[in-house]
């Protein structure tokens, strides 16, 4: 490029990577469909990240090209090339730049963790023990602690007052599925059910081991933990139907714990709850709710038969597990 002034060559290297960089950034299609407020969100983040990692990787790796090309060894030259000390202001500036990004990615993350409910205070919950029971060499063991206040991704401050309409949904994992219990109305299953367009709070609960809820379309994921109650609240932007899936080891079959989150339009989903509570009839809807706490004497395949032609359940993997190593987990007021 002789007789152009580097200056000017410079510029037009760094709009040509800037434009890449911002469309690849919008369009690199690697994340699956955005179904929650929240995911628009999280997606905004995520293409901010793409688009700076983008440009910088254009700028080292086009550098790299440039160097190796322009500074190769000629043919016939045997001598050293020059000897360089360093240079402070380079070092300076790709010390500096690199650090300027982390720290507004921090402050751009940190907002939208606020804005979906991060640091909102969870609401408290009255003191429980927790009893563990297991099984040993020496016959049955027990330990208790307490149960410790509930805690996870808030109310956002959007909820403001809708949180009366929100839809409430206590969530149990248990070695290897989903139980999902509504108390409004009792009903009892083993997918999750949820109209679009509003607010919905799950309250997640483990009753084994450490479980994820993890909502890859909706962008959210919570640890289920024993002992501790945990949180997701959310509101769907697009009617489907969604995988949810553990995302913590959690035993053998742990890859098989997954179950389904259906978003029906707010009639259809009046249609299905009416459906279900028809189903499960008057008599049968207090033995719904009591079904759904474990007692303390149930291991997981007995609980979950409760509820295998209802809801579905597939627990036909659990019957040959060895329960040697087994955890019943219960609560004792």
């Amino acid at each position: 490029m002789n007789g152009i002034p580097t200056s000017i060559v410079t510029m037009l290297i760094g709009i040509v990577i800037t434009l890449i960089s911002l469309w690849y950034g919008q369009n690199h299609g690697l994340m699956p469909v955005a179904a929650s407020t929240e995911a628009g969100e999280v997606d905004q983040l995520f293409n901010l990240m793409m688009t700076i990692g983008t440009g910088l990787f254009l700028i080292v790796e086009g550098t790299l090209i440039v160097a190796v090309i322009r500074f190769r060894r000629k043919e016939g030259d045997e001598t050293d090339g020059p000897h360089i000390e360093g240079n402070i202001p380079l070092e300076i500036v790709w010390t500096a730049i690199p650090a300027i990004i982390v720290l507004g990615l921090s402050v751009y993350s940190f907002e939208i963790y606020t804005e979906m409910g991060g640091l909102n205070l969870m609401e408290h919950h009255s003191s429980k023990e927790v009893q563990l029971a297991y099984a040993s060499s020496d016959g049955d063991a027990t330990s208790s602690y307490p149960m410790l206040a509930a805690s996870g991704l808030g109310e956002p401050p959007t909820l403001g007052e809708s949180a009366d309409d929100t839809i409430s949904i206590d969530v149990l994992g248990l070695q290897f599925a989903f139980v999902m219990t509504y108390p409004a109305t009792g009903i009892v299953d083993g997918a999750v059910h949820v109209p679009v367009g509003k607010f919905v709070k799950l309250n997640l609960k483990a009753q084994d081991v450490i479980h994820a809820f993890w909502l890859p379309e909706f962008r959210i994921k919570q640890d289920m933990i024993p002992g501790k109650e945990t949180s997701l609240v959310f509101k769907a932007t697009r009617e489907g139907t969604y995988p949810v899936v553990c995302a913590e080891l959690c035993g053998s079959y742990h890859g098989g714990m997954r179950t389904q989150l259906i978003v029906h339009s707010p009639e259809e989903y009046d249609e299905w709850e009416q459906s279900r509570i028809v189903a499960q009839g008057p008599t049968d809807l207090s033995n719904a709710i009591a079904a759904a706490s474990q007692k303390p004497d149930e291991t997981d395949t007995e609980y979950l038969a409760h509820f295998r032609a209802s809801m579905h359940l597939d627990i036909e993997p659990m019957e040959p597990m060895n329960h040697d190593a087994h955890m019943d987990l219960a609560l004792t007021p």
